[in-house]
């Protein structure tokens, strides 16, 4: 099979592009990235078009049909932090390594024009918004912000030179039967609200969730600097990834601990919408935001840790420990009988404990990938 590559210009090859993960594997496992957010990357209406088109590419087959699909993207703070020119890739579906190798060396000759020296992804836009390989546990379905693909994926990269970094794991914690039954807190744990030793736990509150996020970005920039893959997140980034949250927040799950009135450590859990969007291929606007805190209200069992941190000033005050009962408690109360998190490094051992202390399991294996560009 011959395949030629070609760019997403019209809307017809958009609606293509969208809904080639379906045609490759089927529905119940791929959590499709809502449409609103892939339009705003074709458009360039997103905060880091600033540095840039997003190219969206289609291969195809010798009939025409999509079997292939890729978005191309660069972004000189990663350069930064990895300390080379990359060329970025990402969204990146294929029926076959074949396919995979003919999107690859169109995406190598874009790099040369540009003297990028390496490529790196699948990214969306960057390892710290959403992307990766599962490597691991294919039988699992995905979940939102995480990815999945089918067993043979792995091995395409790797056969064509790819070498895997930043791997790590998505987690899986089970909460028993969802009966809302909930801990007791220790004896010396401070309630939600009450400060003890110059720490308080504040709940986020959907009234004043821009103040509270914007307490949580300052910490998520501080306790993620030294990660090797994280470049920093802007208020508009922000404002851009979490559009649309105050409708699906649940306060008991997004909580902040503050030392002394200032932000110190966070956690970030929503309710589980995965197979919503999988049922409507992802084409969720904000319109339909109010029926999904309904559908939220109507008992979602399934929830996700979307990112937790700990500024480094505070570190080694047991804040995670913390914010990992009372959120834990919340969970039970609130009647979810599952949690999954989003991916963690491998080297992050201290994150790792906080699920395995919850009674979790690493559920998939994740990497990104990295080749020079010859």
């Amino acid at each position: 099979m011959s395949v030629r590559v070609e760019q997403v210009l019209t809307e017809e090859q958009f609606e293509e592009f969208v809904a080639l993960p379906v045609t490759l594997h089927g529905r119940g496992r791929h959590v499709p990235l809502l449409q609103p957010t892939l339009r705003s990357w074709w458009t360039g209406e997103h905060p880091q078009g600033r540095f840039g088109p997003v190219t969206f590419l289609l291969a195809r087959s010798d009939s025409g049909a999509a079997v292939g699909r890729m978005c191309l993207h660069h972004n000189p703070s990663f350069d930064d932090k990895v300390g080379a020119e990359t060329q970025l890739f990402g969204l990146t579906e294929f029926a076959d390594v074949s396919v995979l190798d003919t999107l690859m060396t169109y995406a190598a000759g874009s790099a040369r024009v540009t003297a990028r020296t390496q490529l790196v992804g699948p990214v969306a836009l960057l390892p710290n918004q959403t992307g990766g390989v599962i490597t691991s546990g294919f039988d699992e379905r995905g979940f939102m912000d995480s990815p999945w693909n089918p067993a043979s994926y792995p091995e395409a990269y790797e056969a064509l030179g790819f070498a895997r970094i930043f791997e790590g794991a998505t987690w899986i914690v089970p909460l028993g039967g969802g009966d809302g039954a909930a801990s007791e807190p220790p004896a010396d744990e401070p309630p939600i609200g009450e400060p003890s030793g110059g720490v308080v736990v504040r709940k986020a509150s959907r009234l004043r969730l821009r103040r509270d996020l914007e307490a949580m970005r300052q910490v998520l920039n501080a306790s993620f600097a030294a990660l090797p893959y994280y470049t920093e997140i802007s208020a508009a980034d922000l404002a851009h990834q979490t559009a649309g949250l105050e409708f699906l927040v649940d306060p008991d799950l997004f909580l902040l601990a503050y030392i002394d009135g200032e932000p110190a450590a966070f956690v970030l859990v929503v309710p589980d919408l995965s197979e919503f969007a999988m049922a409507r291929d992802g084409r969720l606007a904000v319109k339909d935001y109010p029926g999904l805190l309904w559908r939220r209200l109507k008992g979602t069992t399934d929830a996700i840790l979307i990112i937790k941190g700990t500024d480094p000033s505070a570190q080694g005050r047991g804040l995670q420990t913390l914010l990992a009962r009372q959120v834990e408690r919340g969970l039970r109360a609130g009647g979810y009988r599952t949690l999954r998190s989003t991916f963690v490094e491998t080297a992050n051992a201290g994150s790792s404990r906080t699920y395995e202390r919850m009674g979790g399991r690493p559920l998939q294996g994740t990497t990104f990938y990295r080749r020079a560009v010859r």
